[in-house]
C-alpha cells in the first residue's frame, strides 16, 4: 500500500485541467457511491486545484441508485471522444474490469488507483489499496476533508459503505467503519431510507426472479454448497435485467450449513457472471482471481466463458479441494 493521503491525492491533481472518474464493469453499491462522492468533492472545490472538467464513466446501474446525487452527468458509454489528464479507477481490482472506459485509462496522461481489493494488482500509476478497509468508500473517506464532506457526499459515501459491508454485516466491518458511519450521518444523511430504497426495497419482478433462483437452488457436497443459476430466458421471462439480481448472492449464503453459495447468471455472447461468498471456510477470492476476478476472502467474482454447466465442471473441483482440506 502507498502512503496516500489527502495532500498527496491534492498535489496529483495540482494545475490538472481534465479528470475521469471511473470503475469496475457491472458496478455495485460502493463502485457508484465512490465514484458519485468522488465527482462531487472534486466539482466543490477541484477548481482551487485548477480542474476545469471532471467526468464520471460507468456502465449502466439500477434506478435504486437514482436516489444518490451527482449521478445525472454519468456517461454510461465509451463514445465520448475526450482524453484526461488523470483518470482515477475506483473500486476496481484490475484493468480488464474497466471494461469498454480502459480506453480512457490508456489515453490518460496519469492514472490513479482507489480500491480496497486483496486481489489488486496495481495496474495504475498511483496506487492506494487499503486491504483492511470495509469498502472504496471507507478509503476515500480518509481522503477527504471531513469540514468539507457535504450532505450529498456524505449519502454517496454512506451507501458504498451499506453495501459493501451488508448493512453492517460482513467481517469487513470494523469499529473504524462503524465511527465512519456514525460521522456520516452527523452530516445529516437519512440513513434509513437509503438502505431501505438501495438495499432493502424490491420491486416484485426483482423478488420474482429471486424466487426462482431460490426454487431452482441445489445443495452438493452434503449441503455445504449452495448453487443456483438464471439464463437469459429466465430473466427475459421476468424482465429484468443482471442489475435486478442484486442480493440473490446474499440470500443463498444465508441457508443454513452451506460454506459456499455460488450464483451464476448469462450476461450474453456466451459469457457468465459468477459470484462467490463464503461463510468463512473457503477463500473464494482465490478462486476468483485463478479465474481472471477478484474480491475479497469471503465475496468474490469473476466471468466465464461457455455454459452455466461448463463453468460448474471447471470451478467445484477448486471450491471442494478447499472444503476437504478442512
Amino acid at each position: 500500500m502507498s502512503i496516500f493521503t489527502l495532500d498527496v491525492l491534492e498535489q496529483e491533481l495540482s494545475g490538472v485541467k481534465k479528470v475521469a472518474v471511473t470503475g469496475h464493469i457491472r458496478p455495485d453499491g460502493d463502485c457508484i457511491g465512490s465514484c458519485s462522492a468522488m465527482y462531487q468533492y472534486l466539482m466543490m472545490y477541484g477548481k482551487e486545484l485548477g480542474l476545469e472538467q471532471v467526468d464520471v464513466y460507468l456502465e449502466t446501474f439500477g434506478r435504486e441508485f437514482d436516489i444518490l446525487p451527482g449521478l445525472d452527468t454519468v456517461r454510461h458509454t465509451a463514445d465520448y471522444d475526450d482524453t484526461y489528464d488523470v483518470l482515477i479507477s475506483l473500486d476496481c481490482s484490475s484493468v480488464d474490469r474497466l471494461g469498454d472506459f480502459i480506453k480512457y485509462f490508456n489515453s490518460a496522461k496519469r492514472t490513479i488507483c482507489i480500491d480496497h481489493h486483496i486481489t489488486n494488482d496495481n495496474f495504475a500509476d498511483v496506487n492506494h489499496v487499503v486491504p483492511d478497509a470495509s469498502s472504496t468508500c471507507e478509503v476515500i473517506y480518509d481522503l477527504m476533508d471531513y469540514n468539507r464532506i457535504t450532505k450529498d457526499i456524505a449519502t454517496s459515501l454512506y451507501i458504498g459503505i451499506v453495501h459493501d459491508t451488508g448493512m453492517f454485516r460482513h467481517s469487513s466491518t470494523s469499529d473504524k467503519t462503524m465511527q465512519i458511519a456514525g460521522s456520516l450521518m452527523r452530516k445529516g444523511v437519512d440513513f434509513t431510507k437509503l438502505i431501505d430504497e438501495t438495499f432493502i426495497q424490491k420491486t416484485h419482478a426483482q423478488m420474482q426472479v429471486m424466487g426462482r433462483a431460490l426454487m431452482d437452488s441445489e445443495l452438493l457436497m452434503d449441503g455445504k454448497i449452495i448453487l443456483s443459476v438464471i439464463g437469459l430466458d429466465t430473466m427475459n421471462s421476468f424482465n429484468v435485467t443482471y442489475t435486478d439480481l442484486d442480493g440473490i448472492i446474499d440470500q443463498l449464503r444465508m441457508v443454513k450449513d452451506a460454506e459456499v453459495a455460488v450464483f451464476i447468471y448469462e450476461t450474453g455472447n456466451g459469457v457468465n457472471k459468477i459470484s462467490l461468498r463464503s461463510n468463512g471456510i473457503v477463500n473464494v477470492s482465490k478462486i476468483a482471481h485463478f479465474f481472471g476476478g477478484g474480491g475479497h476472502v469471503k465475496a468474490a467474482g469473476f466471468c466465464m466463458e461457455g455454459t452455466a454447466n461448463d463453468v460448474i465442471e471447471k470451478i467445484m473441483p477448486y471450491i471442494e479441494e478447499q472444503l476437504k482440506d478442512k
